[in-house]
């Protein structure tokens, strides 16, 4: 397989790096840029474990080849804190109790923060909607959604998130929250 150049900016930091065109980004995130925090679930974009935002979309990163992010901003787990302190969404798993053996949290607490950055507000069933494409298999998601609820009473989205979805250059004090749609699709195929 041939080698492509890609320049891909994750939780800020721009990285330009050769990779092979069949490189999954849930791989390229672990294994290149050494993050972590994205887990990989099912291998079939069903459990959600994978969860990023690129260029302010939640995507599963287990079904997105990376050379289609080449260019774009890619936000995981590891970036959703700002200068040291957890985002509210975070903070609301943490003080809610909403998760138990942590594999789904990563990919929960980011499709949560792209919920709260399309609907600030929202009621419960909004909750359950909004993470129904992430499983979690010990919490009964009503510690999810009480979590998710906090976050929503107590900042939202977070700096960060808001930051991403409007790709780092508008401020934050003067924008609302940027639509969240559907997720890019590969350019490439394998």
């Amino acid at each position: 397989m041939s080698d492509h150049k890609v320049q891909i900016t994750v939780n800020g930091v721009p990285g330009t790096d050769e990779i092979e065109a069949r490189l999954l980004l849930v791989h390229y995130l672990r294994g290149v840029r050494g993050l972590t925090g994205t887990h990989v679930g099912c291998d079939t974009s069903n459990c959600g474990a994978c969860t990023v935002m690129v260029d302010g979309l939640t995507v599963k990163s287990c079904s997105v080849l990376a050379v289609a992010v080449d260019g774009s901003e890619v936000l995981t787990v590891e970036g959703l804190a700002t200068e040291g302190e957890l985002s509210p969404v975070q903070e609301g798993f943490r003080q809610c109790h909403g998760l138990q053996c942590g594999y789904c949290t990563p990919g929960m607490v980011i499709a949560a923060t792209g919920l709260l950055l399309d609907e600030p507000s929202p009621d419960d069933a909004t909750i359950r909607e909004g993470i129904e494409g992430n499983l979690c298999r010990c919490t009964g998601y009503d510690m999810i959604v009480d979590s998710v609820r906090w976050a929503a009473e107590h900042g939202g989205a977070g700096a960060a998130a808001e930051r991403h979805a409007h790709g780092g250059s508008v401020p934050v004090a003067d924008t609302g929250p940027a639509p969240h749609g559907s997720p890019p699709q590969p350019a490439v195929t394998p």
